[in-house]
């Protein structure tokens, strides 16, 4: 069996799950009508609901119940007619109302899946749930040494808590998991996926067992905000889980953080049950009762999924499965993809989009909307390449001057004087100049020294400064040596 972990006496597997929160992008909060822009002043937008005001009533949004549908849709998952909004009851400095509006026996949507590449091909991941819930506060600790901040600005704001099966064994299958499940958020428009925003975290359900044996004790490592540390936070916990066990000690249940600068993950407090949220119907707020029209007019639009835009992509471009896999694992890069292939050779534009333009972003450590590239800049310089005016090798030498300069991609060529020779006259004078200076060379070639064709290209290369289209120099130069 792949995956498993070696400890000291025996060989161990990992079992593992995931609880993703997942911002809605709405531009107003679950169950008020402050706004969620990001980055405003502290506590610019709350409203009395948000604050848990004494007689404040709560009021559904309506696009959040279109948008958690809707990915529940995405995620292949049956969508509740029927669900219940709960009170979970817990007392935190940032949480103003003394409990979070949240789902519990009757969530929104119900079981689904999405499936992953791994090394041993497709495997089919277990949706548990999709639930609604608002989000908490943030407590701010490093204003002062002294005092604990409390900003109320995320208070209130619509989550989606999406629940996995136990079904991955692996840290990279929990990243796989998670990037394909960020895809779906994205195409589908309910989440943007940011994780450095907050506006989608993970708390990653760890325990380990001897293949074949019942599920072993878990541990939840909470708030993980990025796929790189998620995988080294199952790293650490998993071997740490292994020790303790084959030391003869007993995992205990609890809630654990993990600490990006030490690698490692620390208790934070004893694992809470559900009894001990004390749920129960929230009094203000009636079973929410859902439509069979709503579900099937958001099922007619449901937009194209990534597996099946892969697939299109695959059949209608020609492509290898890896660049197709590559093309749709982002929305934006995907829409740039089918923008720029227009009219244009498919396998030229997956070049130089998924290397120099991914090269030139990973530099710059930003993502493709980030950077404010067009699809028409990268579309004149493809354009040249493809007509003989720059050759591959020149366009690469230009690349980043011309990305982050404001001249067009001519009059770039033309300011440096990289233009190729195309024109099949010029070309054909250039390569009749060389094989009069190498007649000697020129009867050796025919006699069968086949390797000297390469010495002729490399001469009139030279002699043109390099700017002669080297497709058009090898095929005139074969029709100048048959004669």
């Amino acid at each position: 069996m792949k995956n498993l972990i070696k400890g000291k006496s025996n060989l161990w597997e990992v079992v593992l799950g995931l609880e993703v929160h997942a911002q809605i992008s709405s531009k107003s909060k679950l169950f008020s009508s402050a706004s969620t822009e990001y980055g405003s002043e502290p506590n610019s937008q709350v409203t009395l609901v948000d604050a848990g005001m004494p007689g404040a009533l709560p009021v559904i949004n309506e696009y959040c119940i279109r948008q958690a549908v809707i990915t529940g849709l995405g995620l292949n998952a049956k969508i509740n007619k029927k669900s219940v909004f709960d009170r979970k009851n817990y007392f935190y400095p940032d949480l103003p109302q003394g409990y979070q509006i949240s789902q519990f026996q009757h969530p929104i949507v119900g079981e689904g899946f999405l499936t992953i590449k791994t090394e041993e091909g497709e495997k089919k991941i277990g949706i548990t749930r999709l639930h609604l819930e608002q989000d908490a506060g943030k407590s701010i600790h490093d204003q002062d040494f002294e005092n604990t901040f409390i900003d109320l600005n995320r208070s209130g704001c619509a989550l989606m808590e999406i629940v996995s099966e136990p079904d991955m064994r692996s840290g990279l299958e929990a990243a796989e998991y998670l990037k394909k499940l960020r895809t779906i958020l994205q195409y589908v428009g309910s989440c943007d996926g940011n994780m450095e925003k907050g506006n989608l975290r993970a708390d990653v359900n760890v325990s380990v067992r001897i293949p074949g044996e019942k599920l072993g004790t878990r541990c939840e490592i909470k708030n993980v905000n990025s796929i790189k540390f998620i995988q080294q936070a199952i790293t650490f916990e998993a071997e740490r889980q292994i020790k303790l066990l084959e030391s003869g000690e007993q995992i205990v249940q609890e809630t654990r953080l993990f600490d990006p600068n030490k690698l490692e993950t620390r208790t934070m407090r004893n694992k809470e049950e559900s009894h001990d949220y004390r749920y129960f119907p929230d009094p203000d707020l009636p079973p929410l009762i859902l439509e069979d029209s709503l579900i099937d007019d958001l099922k007619k639009n449901l937009p194209e999924l990534p597996d099946k835009k892969k697939e299109r992509f695959i059949n209608l471009y020609k492509l290898k499965e890896y660049d197709a896999e590559v093309l749709v694992s982002e929305k934006d890069v995907s829409i740039f993809f089918e923008e720029l292939v227009k009219g244009r050779e498919p396998k030229l534009v997956v070049s130089w989009l998924t290397g120099e333009l991914f090269a030139f972003l990973n530099k710059k450590n930003v993502s493709l909307a980030e950077s404010k590239v067009t699809v028409k800049k990268i579309a004149d310089l493809i354009d040249l390449i493809s007509d003989g005016t720059l050759s591959n090798r020149q366009a690469k030498e230009v690349f980043e001057v011309y990305l982050e300069g404001s001249k067009t991609a001519k009059e770039l060529i033309s300011e440096k004087g990289m233009a190729q020779i195309s024109d099949e006259k010029e070309l054909s004078n250039l390569i009749v100049s060389v094989l009069d200076e190498n007649e000697d060379m020129v009867k050796d070639y025919k006699s069968g020294k086949d390797r000297l064709f390469g010495f002729f290209v490399g001469q009139v290369m030279k002699l043109s400064r390099g700017k002669a289209n080297p497709q058009m120099v090898n095929k005139i130069l074969i029709e100048k040596l048959k004669r």
